[in-house]
């Protein structure tokens, strides 16, 4: 099968520079023509010899280091703890099960991308079960939507409303907000995170077929789309991840419609409009004391039921509002003309007690406040993180940072 990239009829409409598709007003068909620009641009950029080579090297014209991976394998752990660990590694979004108790060892390997704004990861494993975290155990939810892309293998889902499968090169979209189990075989996949508030046009889409497998040929190209990104994401600079973003963004827009037989199309569009107004409310008035459930609810137009649905995967209303109080509170404290002291910035953010700033803070961060306030304008680190954090952790930092 040929690849997105390698799509002749994709290629005849390359009709802009590469440059002018870095933009957020990336349309449909700014996606289907940025791939081909950025297959030419890194082939462009690829070393062919020697001479290459040496001349990348001189003085002055130093190459921007190329985008780094994260790696966990539970290969050289001891058999007893293998399956241990890998489903340690799942634990912020998903409950494992093993499903062939006979066997003496598990063999997972996760590879992990940051992408900024989205979180690609490679993953291969031997057969398991898995279902979503029930509530009373989500202090910190993890609530983001997955396109699944299986390489090998079949994954069986059974959602409230629906039960689907899906095969290699099908796309499945997934929510980990809400009730789901399911198993999978021996496979491996690509996994895409998409944080709910990645933009208004996805999560209209994602929401509408949430929970489906997307066996249509719009389907397959956005599986093309992701298996070629993924191989050519180790050529990739930071500076190439805006552009990549939008080409993805679009892409998923495109590609993704709900299944004719879908439930819950049209609620699922009116959900998302609803957590998008709630999500501007609650930004517009984060220091208002009197922000809150009743507010929102009556701002909203809603009942407290709705509402309640709404914002159940981050944990509730006030859950939500409190993360999006530290997120501001994080903002300050790397900014470097921002000189008050710790506790006026919590305190104007609605918290009055400092130690329980600091250990919120912490919680969402795995920083305290003065860790943060300390490294200047520097923030919180994100790769120094990752490399120094256990690597089965890894997975939970990053899904985690898509809900800042």
């Amino acid at each position: 099968m040929k690849t997105y990239f390698q799509y002749s009829t994709l290629r005849s409409r390359s009709r802009r520079a590469i440059g002018q598709l870095e933009g957020d007003a990336m349309t449909t068909e700014d996606a289907l023509t940025y791939a081909p620009l950025l297959e030419k641009r890194l082939d462009d950029e690829r070393p062919t010899n020697s001479s290459c080579e040496t001349a990348s090297a001189k003085p002055g014209k130093k190459r921007a280091p190329f985008l780094q991976s994260f790696e966990f394998s539970t290969a050289d752990l001891a058999r007893s703890d293998q399956f241990v660990a890998w489903r340690e590694s799942f634990a912020p979004m998903l409950e494992l099960t093993e499903i062939d108790k006979t066997r003496s060892g598990f063999q997972g390997r996760q590879k992990l991308w940051d992408l900024g704004n989205l979180v690609l990861a490679e993953i291969s494993t031997d057969g398991l079960a898995f279902s979503s975290l029930p509530g009373h155990v989500r202090r910190d939810p993890v609530d983001h939507w997955t396109i699944t892309v299986l390489r090998s293998g079949s994954i069986r889902t059974d959602a409230v409303r629906c039960k689907f499968a899906a095969g290699p090169g099908e796309v499945q979209v997934h929510s980990l907000g809400r009730s789901f189990t399911g198993d999978v075989d021996k496979c491996e996949m690509l996994i895409l995170f998409v944080p709910r508030d990645y933009s208004v046009e996805t999560a209209a889409t994602l929401g509408s077929a949430e929970f489906s497998a997307v066996a249509t040929g719009m389907g397959r190209l956005l599986s093309d789309y992701l298996v070629d990104v993924a191989k050519r994401l180790p050529m990739l600079t930071e500076a190439d991840l805006p552009g990549l973003a939008a080409a993805t963004r679009a892409m998923i827009i495109a590609c993704v419609s709900p299944s004719a037989d879908h439930f819950e199309a049209t609620e699922g569009l009116i959900a998302n409009v609803l957590l998008e107004r709630g999500r501007q409310l609650i930004e517009s008035r984060l220091f208002d004391p009197k922000l809150g459930c009743e507010m929102v609810r009556r701002e909203l137009g809603i009942s407290r039921t709705r509402l309640y649905n709404l914002f159940e995967p981050f944990g509730g209303v006030m859950h939500f509002i409190q993360h999006r109080r530290l997120v501001n509170a994080c903002a300050a404290l790397t900014d470097p003309n921002d000189r008050r002291l710790i506790f006026q910035i919590a305190e104007e953010r609605g918290f009055s007690d400092g130690a329980e700033f600091s250990r919120a803070f912490k919680r969402a961060f795995g920083y305290s406040p003065s860790e943060v306030r300390n490294r200047g304008g520097d923030g919180i680190p994100i790769r120094r993180d990752l490399e120094g954090c256990p690597s089965a952790e890894r997975l939970g930092v990053l899904l985690r940072r898509l809900h800042g």
